[in-house]
């Protein structure tokens, strides 16, 4: 694992900067021009030169002292190494970090999105197919220094962006990373990948270090968020969330190469028996961010965790049919929704 040395020459030159830019996998949809950036570079790199990073970190590190880093409001002081739903304490837990060529085209590249999975989550879904590492401690726990490290090491594996993977938990150590990455070198763009339920505090902490959002909409029913993903709360914190998120930096935008470069992303995964909610959402996208919203409608879902066997869940205990896959991208036509991501 690299060393965080303040300044490091070999990484902070603008040449080896661009030269993650290279070996890109075009994504089709990037091809109206109206959606292209020619010349950008991650917003972060703007917050660092004007002295801004500081006051981002003070403000990270105020909010772990009693504890809102996401809509539980458990009020814990994690700076003391207490623990409220997320069982996280002072140290963000990491359960892996690598290229990952399983996300979207725009992202992965043919070098892969860099990405870092944090262990346990603030939602307690009960379909999770992650839910090895989002119940549980797996992997260990991170200092700043350590995260800031795998970040470097990612970029100099040849990955397109760094993808922060479930932080809605660990938003204030993630920004405490990034301060530590970007004088060492840091010249990737930032991706947020969130289920949603995410603070409004530390989204507007991400504010001028994220420039890739990528939520999750999972629910549109308060009772369908209480029954599956233990919140009741969560379509309100989700739309909130996601208009947070646009406000910061729009609808997604490529670079000459295919890959995404600013802008939301928004996912949906649909769900046997949820077509209505999913119709719901994919309007409310194009309603209130806008036609333009780029939507990746998730047809991957199966049964996992506590679902399998379980006389509770059997309505989802199954595979999604390809009517209800053709069903939510009619919805989503219907609404106006046209970018799609393409696989």
């Amino acid at each position: 694992m690299p060393r965080i040395v303040q300044g490091l020459g070999n990484h902070a030159s603008p040449m080896k900067r661009r030269r993650y830019a290279s070996f890109m996998r075009p994504c089709a949809a990037s091809a109206d021009e109206s959606f292209l950036i020619e010349d950008h570079e991650p917003v972060y790199l703007s917050t660092w030169k004007t002295g801004g990073l500081a006051g981002k970190v003070a403000a990270a590190r105020r909010e772990l002292s009693d504890c809102r880093a996401c809509p539980r409001d458990c009020g814990v002081d994690r700076l003391a190494d207490q623990r409220g739903v997320c069982h996280t304490g002072r140290l963000a837990y990491v359960a892996s970090a690598f290229p990952h060529f399983g996300e979207e085209d725009c992202l992965r590249g043919r070098q892969g999105s860099g990405t870092i999975f944090f262990s346990f989550c603030n939602l307690k879904c009960v379909f999770c197919q992650n839910w090895d590492i989002s119940q549980r401690p797996a992997g260990r726990e991170h200092t700043a220094e350590e995260i800031a490290a795998l970040m470097l090491d990612l970029q100099d594996r040849g990955c397109h962006n760094i993808n922060f993977v479930t932080p809605e938990h660990v938003a204030a150590e993630v920004v405490e990373a990034i301060a530590l990455a970007i004088p060492a070198g840091l010249g990737l763009p930032i991706v947020y990948n969130t289920s949603a339920y995410d603070g409004l505090a530390s989204l507007r902490l991400m504010d001028g270090l994220v420039d890739i959002y990528m939520p999750d909409f999972k629910f549109w029913d308060p009772q369908t968020a209480r029954r599956l993903g233990r919140a009741i709360d969560y379509p309100g914190v989700a739309r909130a969330a996601i208009a947070e998120m646009h406000r910061q930096v729009g609808d997604l935008r490529f670079g000459p190469d295919g890959l995404a470069r600013r802008g939301v992303l928004v996912r949906h995964l649909v769900m046997p028996g949820l077509g209505e909610e999913t119709a719901a959402i994919l309007g409310w996208l194009a309603d209130q961010l806008g036609p333009d919203t780029f939507v990746n409608i998730m047809g991957q879902y199966r049964p996992a965790h506590r679902v399998p066997d379980n006389e509770r869940y059997v309505d989802i205990d199954r595979s999604p049919a390809r009517s209800d896959i053709e069903a939510a991208f009619g919805a989503a036509r219907k609404a106006g929704l046209w970018r799609f991501d393409g696989r």
